[in-house]
Formats: C-alpha cells, structure tokens, sequence
C-alpha cells in the first residue's frame, strides 16, 4: 500500500502537467448581480467534470475579469466563489470546435438575498436549488431499462434507500412520497419507489413541507418534514403501466403481486394486489394513532388535540401486524384515484384498501423480576395463532373557493376483525432455583372494530398581507366488541417445591369499548410588522369514551352464566378540553424565533355504572413552547426548540376492574390518576453542499416528565403473582435523553460515497416494587461506517458495520445488570453482467454478547442472494433464482429491560427456502419505454 501511494500521485501529478499544456482557453468577469460591482479576487477553479479533480485556478483581477489559457480538450466544471455570495457553477465542453469559452458576466448572489435559485447549468445531472427545495433533473442519471423510481433515488447525491425501502435524504428521514404533488395509497411510500418506472419520471424534488399552519399562514414556524416529490415527464401521464410477479419456491413458500397504474393527464388510477407466506409483503397500515380512543389526549403545537394509545382490550386482541415472529400469509389488494378539474380548483384523491394477515408461531420467553427481597425467574412457551381482516376507505376533497380561501374535507374509515388463539404454559422459579408455580393457560378471541374520522379545514387570508383565519373541524368515532374464553390452571408451590395448591379459572369474556372524539381549533393570525407575528387559537375537544367489561364464570362445561363482579366492570369517561393561546413570531432574514404558551381546562367526568359512583375533576394545564431557528445558507441550519405538554390518564389505567387474562399478572385501575407534564428540548443542526455530496446531520433532545405515571407493582413472593396498579409519582421525575450524529461525502477520486455515524440514548424510570422505589436506567451507545457506490450499469454496493453497548440497571439489585456488547453488519451488491444477467446478494450480522442477566451470547447471519436473467430488447421479462437466509441461521431473538424486569425471547421465524420467480413489467405510456441516458 506505501508503494502504491506515491505511483498514484506521481500519475496524478503527471496527468496535470499534460493538462497544463493544453490549447485552450476560457474568460470571462464577475459582478454582484443586484449591484452590479465587479468582486475583485474571486476564486475561479476549472475542475474535471468526471471526478472533480482541480485542473487551472486564478483570481479575478482588479478589472473583475479572469483568463485562464492551457486547458486541456474535455468537459470541465467552472467553480466562481466570493465570501459572502453563493457558488456559482457550471459545466462546460473544450475541443477542437471549442477553442475558447466566453462566459461573459459572471453573476453572483449574496447569501441573504438567495431566495431565488443557484442553478448547477448542464444537460446532465442538473441540480436547481431554491429556498428549501433541491430538484434534481432524472435526465442527468443513468438507469435500467424497467428499474424503479427507487433505482433512481439510489443515484441521487445526498440520498441513501436501505435492502427494506427506507429513504433517508441528507441524514434526515423521509416519511411521504408524493407524485406530483399529490399522495399515492396514501401511507405506504414504497408504493411508489417499487412500483413507478424510473423512466417516467422528469424531477425529483426534495424539500422540507412546512406544517399545515405555516403554510396557510404564510408564517414559518420551523416545523418541516421530509418529503420527496415525484414529478412525471408530461408524455408520460397519458397511457398504462404495470407489473406482474409470481414465484414459488422450497418449504411451500410462494409469493406474488400485480400492479396496474393508468394515467390520463391530471386523472390517476391505480390498482394492486399481492398474496405471499415470505414476510416480504403485510399490511403495513398505520391507524393506530388515526382515530379517537378513550385514551391519552393532549393538545398538539398547532392547538389540535392529539389522541394516542390506549383503548386497550384486556383479551389481547391481534394488531394485524407483522413484525417478524412467526410464519405470514399476507393478502393484500387496493385502488387509488386521483384528480383534479374546473381549472385546478377542485381535486380529491382516494384510496381503498383491503387485506388479511394470519400468523402462526411459537414463543420462548424468559423474564427476571428483580425484587426488594430477590429474585424470580420465569420461563413462558407460547403457541399462537393470529388473524386480521381490515378493510379501509379514505377520501380527500380539496377546492379553493376563491383567490383568498379554500376548503380541505378528509374521510377515512376501517373494518377490522381479529381472531386470536393463544396457549401459555410455564414456570416460575425462586432464586434457589426451587420451583414457585406452573402456568397452562389458553386464551381465545375474536374482535369487530368499526373506525371512522372525518375533518374539515377552511382557511382564508385577509387583506393585510400575513392576516388569515382559519378554522379546523374533526370527529372520530371507535367502536370495538370482543368476546373470548379464558382458560387457565395454575399451581402453587412451598419453599419445598412441592404443591401447595391449585387455581382454575374458566371464563367467558365480553368487552364494549366505544369513544367518540371530536376536536374543533380556531386560528387567527395578525402581523404587527414584515417581520413580527401572532397567531391566536382556541380550541374546544370532547372525548367521551365507554368500556364495558364482563367476565363470567362457567356453572357447567359450556355454560357461562354467573357474572364475575371482581372482573367486570362498565365505566364511562368523558373530556371537556378549552384551548386558548398565543404564540409569536418573529422572523428576519436567517432568524426564525417562535414563542408562547396555550392553557387548556380539562374537565373529567367519571362514572362507575356498576356502583353508580361519580367523580367529577378538574385540571389547569399550561402548554409553553419556544424555537429559535437560524439558517445559515439555504442549505445549512440550526434550530433549538422547547415544547411543555400535558398528557392526560387513559381510561385503561382509570377504570377500576380488575384484568385477569393472565391470572399471576392482574392489572388494576386507579380512579384517581391526575395529568403528567413533560418538558422537552430538542436541538438539531444539519449542512449539506450539492457538489461534494457532504452532509452532516446533529441531532440532540431531553426530556424529564413531572408527575410521571408509573407502575406499581406487588408481588407475592410466596405464590409469584403480580398485581399492577398505574398510579402518580410525585417526589422523582423520569427522563430520557437522544444523541444522534452522522456524516456522509462522496470520495471523487474512487467514487465512492463515505459515511459516519455516532447514537447514544438513555432514560432514567421510576416504579414501585412491593413498595419499594425502584429506579431502572437503561443506555444504548452505538456508531458505525458505511460506504456505497454506484457504477452506471456496471454494479453498485453498500456496506455499513458498527459495535453497540447496552446498559440495564435496576437499583432494586444493583448486583445484577443487563450490560452487554454488540456488533451489527450489512451490505447489498449488485453486479449487471453481460447477456443481461444480475447477481445481487446481501448479508446482515448480529452479535449480541452474554450479560450477568443472560448468560449466553447470540448471533447470526443472514444471506441472501439471487441470479437474474432479462429477457428482450427492452428487458421487459425478468426471470430470477434466489435464496434467502443460506446459511441457515435466522432465529427470532429479543432482548429487553423494563421496570424491574429483564426480558429475552425467542421465537419462530421464517428461515431458509429458495425461489424460482418470474416478473414482466408492461407498458404503453406516451414517450414508450426507454432507458434514460
């Protein structure tokens, strides 16, 4: 290697002094473009346009005006720089017709006016930046003929797609692709990326979308998101496209799909279906926080209320996701419209939806319930068999009513039904090893859900330019009915280890859950000065929610007659919320300051329908916030941010009923639990240059939770059953605390695209133990290297490793810890040979070290691969070989510490098979199918 670096300088240094004697020529001056004054000691570098290596450099002259002779015949970059002023750059051709290059004027543009665009000129690998927004041009990449939009992303300076689909762009996360504009199936963003042709597209544009409230009211308030724009070439909005995919493989393992997408000027329609048992296809949708439940509400920054977790069901009802454990079968299937008309003042945009997912598996859980007094091991197997039914329908309607107002009305509503079925038995033992009860238990259910959301959003601007209205109407309305038996027997066993005694329960359970939300928020904002704002709210919420447990007790095999009163109970939950508030906002040039503070009353009404108890409470809770936002350059920024917010008790930890389920685990409710307040900090820093590729992303946040609601636990050591209560804590604050860092460049000389990255997060949470406090702090440090690189229709690969350290500590045995090293590891490959074949392989690594809790270490390879034939003259017909997980190695394996418990589980996975598949991707768009060049 010593040797091999000074040869390659010497032919570098070589390669210079032959371009040095070169022909030709370029001049040109430079000038301020809004005042015109020529900026004596400009720098000015030509660079190779392949590898942007430096060829010639000068500085302009006191005339303003620059001439650089002896440049070599080729295609070069010309690179203007003033401090102060934006780069100016653009690329250029000099042979033998092309003697000399005449740039004329120069311009120039000051950082603090580049409101207006810095255009990278050429006809290949245009970049165009403006404000927030980087558009690139897909003309300037390369692609396969039938590659996908994901393909396209891959090229893309400053843009990363992971083996599962997942984008990042200039360190940040994307969650929405939209296609010109609009949202495709509306929640899956791999829709897109793995199913539109690359060929199709004109722009990609990426930018940061401003909140809703930001945009209508012209004030920016920093708070942005990711988002990736998919403009299509306008020859190819006219005509149909698709795919079709089938392959059967070894182990009974099989998956297909089909896609069918017609496009017709502003009108899209689009249908697909997929069926499969490799875990590669699933539902995916994310409702869970969509609809009201009776559960924890807080009021969001933009002075709507937030609805998230809660309306639990304690017969552990199916999610319909699939998240690794166990053998899939996933059905799927959609449609989308989309459209606009009346001169683009009115559009909607649909999707339906439907699919199933049945899951089968087994389970090995192993738990450590550190205690005041000890120590209790636990070892659970679980046989499971899960299925979900969904169906969901979503419709948005938008029509700008005149020049100054529009309206936005949204609908959406699911159909679920789940069936569970779960067999439980296991052991618990003393830290003596001696065997403290046994554990066999069957639980079945079966679940009707109905959803519903419907919001509408006006807004209007007024004549003082920054004054607007707005208002914002929604109800969500869930209904939830389950019924199940539970079935279990468990035995008791003395110090001795022999059976003391032996509890059955047999019973039938019903569950009525129902909530109704409606939010309603009123925005009026009012600029004082240019650069000087306030934006007024007040918002009314109203969650009215009902749960109605019952649990009965068999009188003779089959009959479930007798009302179990310490496991029933009908309760009812109603929220009255008044919203008022003020935040201001100033904003001047690279400045964005935003603050102010939102009260909200909180009226509780509860009602125990079985005793008729009532309770009426009331709360004052304050919701301050403040960010300070400054950027730098368009590209280059930094915002440090404080939000407080209440978080109210849902009705699953109010309602006063016992929850037996598991019969060693009861869960108790507590009428009494007040709201919890957090204050959270948040600081980000990120920059990225277009022409190196060079990203850096800092992201750091704390927060701390006053009158936290925690668990209180009570074990009974002699028998091992647990009984838990959420109540408030009121002498410790918990916390948590994110560090997270990376960096990325590209390497022009081997073209290869070099990242670092560094995470670090901890938290600090408090329970009760058979009344003792406990105090858990858990810590994870990791950091890795990566690097890419793609070569036009050649190969391109990825590769990204780095070690892990994790902490787990319960202050109840401080002598027994969770700590452990890690390792993880992956690549991808892909290599395009000749007659149109392409192999492609990647591979996954986890280590995961013994700790004193666990005593074993696990790890494990997963490789796949796959050979690839294309078939005609525009490869339209794919034909592919694969294996997944060669190796034989994939095992389902958690690791976990919450409270005072120490989790590992192990379960069914989906393991080695092969799979012969066959694609063809069909298409009669406008401009037909041609690989762009």
């Amino acid at each position: 290697m010593k040797k091999i670096i000074p040869v390659v300088l010497l032919l570098l240094l070589g390669t210079l002094s032959l371009r040095a004697q070169g022909p030709h020529s370029i001049k040109g001056f430079v000038v301020d473009t809004l005042y015109t004054t020529r900026l004596i000691n400009s720098s000015v570098s030509v660079l190779n346009a392949k590898d942007s290596t430096l060829v010639k450099f000068t500085r302009v002259g006191e005339n303003g005006a620059f001439n650089i002779p002896g440049i070599p015949t080729g295609k070069f970059i010309l690179l203007v720089t003033y401090p102060g002023y934006a780069d100016y750059v653009e690329k250029f051709n000099l042979d033998s017709l092309h003697k000399e290059k005449d740039f004329g004027k120069v311009n120039l543009i000051l950082m603090a006016k580049l409101l207006s665009e810095v255009l990278i000129k050429g006809t290949a690998g245009a970049i165009k930046i403006k404000g927030d927004t980087t558009e690139f041009n897909a003309s300037g990449f390369t692609i396969q003929p039938n590659s996908k939009v994901e393909d396209l992303l891959k090229q893309l300076p400053g843009i990363q797609v992971d083996k599962d689909g997942k984008i990042t762009a200039q360190g940040q996360k994307v969650n929405k692709v939209l296609v010109d504009g609009e949202e495709f199936f509306g929640d899956d963003p791999t829709l897109v990326t793995k199913n539109i042709r690359g060929d199709m597209v004109d722009k990609v544009q990426l930018y940061d979308k401003k909140s809703d409230q930001a945009t209508f009211t012209g004030i920016d308030d920093g708070v942005k998101e990711k988002t990736l724009n998919i403009k299509l070439k306008e020859d190819k909005k006219q005509g149909y496209f698709g795919k079709l995919d089938a392959g059967a493989g070894t182990n009974k393992n099989y998956e297909g799909q089909g896609m069918f997408n017609m496009f017709k000027g502003k009108k899209k329609f689009s249908a697909y279906g997929t069926i499969g048992n490799t875990g590669r296809t699933g539902l995916g949708w994310q409702d869970n926080s969509k609809y009201g439940s009776s559960s924890n509400m807080e009021f969001s920054d933009d002075g709507g209320i937030m609805i998230f977790g809660g309306g639990g069901d304690d017969l552990e009802s199916f999610s319909g996701q699939y998240n690794g454990e166990g053998i899939p079968l996933a059905r799927t299937g959609g449609v989308h419209y989309d459209g606009k008309w009346n001169q683009d003042k009115e559009s909607i945009n649909s999707n339906y939806k439907i699919g199933s997912l049945s899951v089968d598996g087994t389970k090995n859980v192993q738990t450590q319930n550190n205690l005041p007094g000890g120590i209790i091991k636990s070892n659970s197997d679980q046989t499971f068999n899960n299925y979900a039914f969904r169906q969901k329908l979503d419709g948005i309607y938008e029509i700008k009513l005149d020049s100054t107002s529009s309206l936005k009305v949204s609908v959406e509503g699911t159909l679920k039904n789940n069936e569970t079925n779960t067999h439980y038995s296991g052991n618990s033992l003393r830290e003596n090893d001696v065997l403290l009860n046994t554990t066999d238990r069957n639980l079945d259910n079966k679940t009707d859900e109905k959803l519903f959301k419907a919001t509408a959003f006006w807004n209007k601007k007024l004549k003082k330019k920054g004054r607007s209205i707005s208002l914002s109407l929604s109800e969500s309305i869930n209904e939830k009915e389950s019924k199940g038996f539970l079935r279990s027997e468990n035995g008791f066993y003395n110090t001795s280890g022999k059976l003391d005694s032996t509890r059955i329960v047999d019973q039938y359970k019903t569950n009525r859950i129902r909530s109704s939300v409606f939010n309603s928020n009123l925005t009026y904002s009012e600029p004082f000065s240019p650069y000087f704002s306030v934006i007024l709210n007040y918002g009314l919420g109203i969650n009215n929610g009902l749960q109605d447990r019952k649990s009965f007790n068999a009188v003779s095999p089959g009959q479930y007659t007798v009302l179990d009163s310490a496991f029933s109970n009908n309760y009812k939950l109603d929220q009255l919320s008044n919203q008022v508030g003020a935040i201001f906002n100033y904003k001047k040039e690279k400045t964005i300051i935003n603050f102010g503070t939102k009260m909200t009353a909180v009226n509780f009404e509860q009602l125990d329908q079985f005793t008729n108890k009532k309770m009426d409470r009331n709360f004052l809770n304050w919701s301050p916030q403040a960010s300070y936002q400054y950027k730098f350059s368009q590209q280059k920024s930094i915002r440090i941010s404080y939000n407080g917010n209440n978080t109210q008790p849902s009705i699953d930890q109010i309602q006063p009923v016992r929850v037996n389920t598991d019969p060693l685990n009861i869960t108790v409710g507590n009428p009494d639990l007040k709201p919890s307040f957090t204050n959270r900090f948040n600081a980000s820093y990120n920059s990225y240059k277009v022409l190196s590729s060079r990203y850096l992303w800092l992201n750091a946040s704390y927060s701390f939770t006053m009158n936290p609601i925690v668990s209180n636990t009570t074990t009974d050591a002699a028998s091992g059953k647990t009984t838990y209560q959420s109540i408030n804590l009121t002498t410790k604050n918990t916390s948590n605390y994110y560090l997270y860092g990376s960096i990325s460049s590209k390497i022009k000389a081997i073209g290869i695209d070099a990242g670092l990255f560094l995470n670090a997060n901890g938290n600090t949470f408090y329970n009760y133990v058979n009344s003792e406090l406990n105090k858990t702090e858990s810590y994870t440090y990791s950091g890795g290297f990566n690097v890419s690189r793609y070569a036009e229709k050649k190969y391109n690969f990825y590769v990204s490793f780095g070690p892990n350290y994790n902490t787990g500590q319960s202050s109840l045995q401080k002598n027994v810890n969770n700590n452990g090293w890690g390792f993880t590891a992956n690549s991808s490959a892909t290599v395009y040979l000749p007659a149109k074949f392409e192999i492609s392989s990647d591979v996954g690594y986890e280590y995961r070290g013994k700790t004193e809790s666990f005593n074993e270490d696990f790890k494990r390879t997963i490789w796949n691969a796959s050979l690839s034939k294309k078939f005609f003259k525009s490869e339209e017909l794919k034909l592919s070989l694969s294996g997944r997980d060669l190796l034989n190695q994939n095992t389902g394996f958690n690791r976990s510490a919450y409270g005072n418990m120490l989790t590992q589980t192990n379960f069914t996975t989906i393991k080695r098979y092969f799979m012969c598949s066959l694609t063809w991707d069909f298409n009669k768009m406008g401009g037909g199918a041609k690989t762009q060049k």
